[in-house]
């Protein structure tokens, strides 16, 4: 587990997160309609929804990236990119894989650029080097530690880019499909550790995800988003699989659910469920 001082930590039941009556046109389409959502520090929350229904547009809006068309988004209050919240908010990219091929630094030192904006004029402190070191075996890179970036595989470099958000001391994280090439093992060991960075540091998360079957054994909150909000709640009381296909009008073809054998596929809607298998191994 990452540790750091407590004084670092935001205060629980703090609100970190407020999006107001949003809206969003990109390339002239509505994308975003009337969004209006709250996050307090220390909950980990998945978003969900078919492609093209809003997840990513709404995480670039939070970040500042692009700007709405009615409504608001505050992080702490102030609108995004403002230099009170610079340092605040740490984001992995859905394209995080796909990192310039003459990047000339070592895993290591890449995950370390996640330290920059707490690091003091006096360079990575030991306490943050060891924290590095700590995420480097977590995301697991600790073989390639001091392997160049440019020789890694994608899914090699997405659990950098993972490792470089889990660095930085930010309050909140966002992450656009942050485990797309990462095998089961690793995956499994990052949702650990940031089911960890939310009970014991107060850390907040906001994962977009289609790996609904994935995201549903760690997320504390889910979110159902397809142009407006049609699920917010508790991840126990997430629609099953027939309600959520009602929720876009699409017929539920699987009468019965076998709990020993399922199969990852993936649905007209652009979201991956596990339904039932027909027996054997995968």
């Amino acid at each position: 587990m990452v540790s750091m001082s407590q004084d670092f930590f935001p205060v629980c039941g703090e609100e970190i997160l407020n999006v107001r009556d949003l809206s969003v046109n990109r390339s002239g389409s509505q994308i975003l309609r009337d969004i209006s959502l709250s996050i307090t520090c220390g909950e980990f929350v998945g978003i969900v929804g078919p492609n093209g229904g809003g997840k990513s547009t709404l995480v670039l809006t939070i970040l500042g990236i692009l700007k709405p068309k009615t409504g608001s988004v505050t992080i702490y209050d102030q609108i995004p990119l403002t230099k009170g919240i610079i340092g605040k908010v740490g984001w992995v990219p859905q394209t995080a894989s796909e990192l310039p091929t003459n990047v000339q630094i070592t895993v290591r030192e890449f995950i370390q650029l996640g330290t920059i904006s707490t690091r003091s004029i006096f360079g990575i402190s030991r306490r943050e080097r060891e924290a590095v070191d700590k995420i480097i075996g977590v995301v697991g890179l600790e073989d390639c530690a001091n392997t160049r970036i440019t020789k890694l595989s994608g899914g090699q470099r997405q659990r950098a880019a993972i490792g470089k958000a889990l660095a930085s001391e930010a309050d909140l994280i966002l992450m656009d499909e942050p485990m797309v090439g990462v095998d089961r093992d690793s995956r499994n060991s990052i949702m650990r550790l940031l089911d960890d960075l939310c009970h014991e540091q107060n850390k907040t998360i906001v994962m977009i995800s289609h790996d609904l079957a994935s995201i549903k054994q760690t997320v504390h909150r889910m979110i159902y988003l397809e142009e407006t909000i049609r699920y917010d709640g508790p991840t126990s009381e997430f629609p099953e699989l027939s309600s959520l296909a009602k929720l876009r009008g699409i017929e539920s073809t699987h009468d019965s659910i076998e709990q020993s054998v399922w199969d990852e596929v993936e649905q007209e809607s652009g979201i991956i469920i596990m339904v039932p298998g027909k027996g054997g191994d995968d």
